[in-house]
């Protein structure tokens, strides 16, 4: 943020989309939900983008400059996501006004509407200068207006088109028969809506789908697409791998990984397809959650952020519908056609261990993750 745009801030007097904080207290975990709150409550009310100036006295317009311990974005990040339901997208900075530090948190306009607090489920809105709880009337009036709008759709904020592997894209309109070259690929992308104009910083940035698919570096932007495999076979020390890259990339690294690591009679291509699906339906608004894959000889487990099933009963095959922008990516671009194959994975997987022990899926609506855990090597004859 640029000199004139914070002083044309601070001219201003608090609203729905603006509050000035003398300081904010982090240390305790009522600070922290504090700050959680009126984020989301900025981000549930009406007008774009919104901001959180610290360091300023509201009334006076004092600049005091931040006091205490200075924050990084990854901390404040972390603060509000973990707190918010679906994570809310913002930026944090520090900028040097009248030769003092104040910090800013820009929220923005996300299209995942109405937003709420995790441990409460309440939602907030801003009245005036004041937060408070949304009415009956508001909530069921956002979610009209969100009912359409697509998680995969919604733009990364501070990402590049740089950072878009054009062989990918050529790839995708290549399979479709649309030839793509450099006239007119940033038009197909934009139609696609791999990438979208933001007419407020004035450039394209890429959606949340388009990074995932077509990003070989998408964890610049979002650090929590990693598949992360944790190796407790052969040592009492845990062996980490982290994987990172675009979705199909990773699959590739995912798969060349496990079969190096786990012996050649092991079913790897049920666990396998418990990565696939990981890989394809996890909920990408948890952003302070990533897959992973933990491997023993009890047993291996992979854990995929955002529940799978509608309830508790597993059984009913009563799926939640999600990510089918990218699933429709995907097929696109697989080679191996992983993403065609007919059957149930879950059949798959308990076939392919029917003669070594069960395979157990634990829909979790508490800890809103999905699990599948396999028979460990210890249940595998050399």
């Amino acid at each position: 943020m640029d000199r004139k745009k914070i002083e044309a801030l601070i001219k201003k007097t608090e609203g729905t989309k603006l509050d000035f904080k003398q300081r904010i207290d982090l240390e305790f975990e009522s600070g922290r939900k504090e700050l959680a709150k009126d984020v989301c409550a900025i981000a549930n009310s009406r007008g774009g983008r919104g901001y959180i100036i610290i360091g300023v006295e509201d009334k006076s317009k004092s600049i005091v400059g931040i006091q205490g311990n200075f924050y990084t974005e990854e901390q404040i990040q972390q603060i509000v996501s973990s707190r918010t339901e679906p994570p809310i997208p913002i930026v944090y900075e520090t900028i040097e006004y009248e030769d003092k530090t104040i910090g800013v948190i820009t929220i923005y306009d996300g299209g995942q509407k109405p937003y709420q607090i995790r441990e409460t489920g309440a939602f907030y809105i801003r009245r005036g200068s004041t937060t408070d709880t949304m009415r009956k009337q508001e909530i069921a009036s956002v979610l009209q207006e969100s009912f359409a709008l697509n998680l995969e759709l919604c733009p990364i904020i501070q990402s590049s088109i740089d950072c878009i592997d054009k062989d990918l894209v050529d790839k995708y309109f290549s399979f479709h028969r649309i030839e793509a070259n450099e006239e007119n690929r940033l038009a197909l992308m934009e139609n696609a809506s791999i990438v979208k104009f933001d007419k407020d910083l004035g450039r394209h940035v890429v959606t949340l789908g388009g990074i995932l698919v077509f990003s070989r570096k998408n964890y610049v932007y979002i650090p929590h697409n990693m598949i992360r495999i944790v190796n407790k076979i052969n040592s009492e020390e845990a062996e980490i791998t982290i994987i990172r890259g675009d979705l199909l990339t990773m699959l590739e690294t995912c798969e060349e990984t496990l079969k190096r690591l786990l012996p050649v009679n092991y079913p790897v291509d049920a666990l396998l397809e418990g990565v696939k699906n990981a890989v394809l339906y996890r909920d990408y608004s948890l952003f302070y959650k990533e897959i992973e894959i933990i491997l023993s000889r009890e047993n291996i487990s992979i854990i995929s952020p955002g529940i799978l099933i509608k309830g508790k009963d597993v059984s009913s095959h009563n799926y939640v519908k999600r990510n089918m922008w990218i699933y429709e990516k995907l097929i696109s671009l697989d080679n191996k056609n992983r993403f065609l194959k007919s059957g149930r994975g879950f059949s798959k997987m308990k076939k392919a261990f029917k003669n070594i022990g069960r395979v157990m899926f634990i829909n979790s609506l508490s800890g809103d993750f999905f699990k599948v855990v396999y028979p460990g090597l210890g249940r595998i004859i050399n």
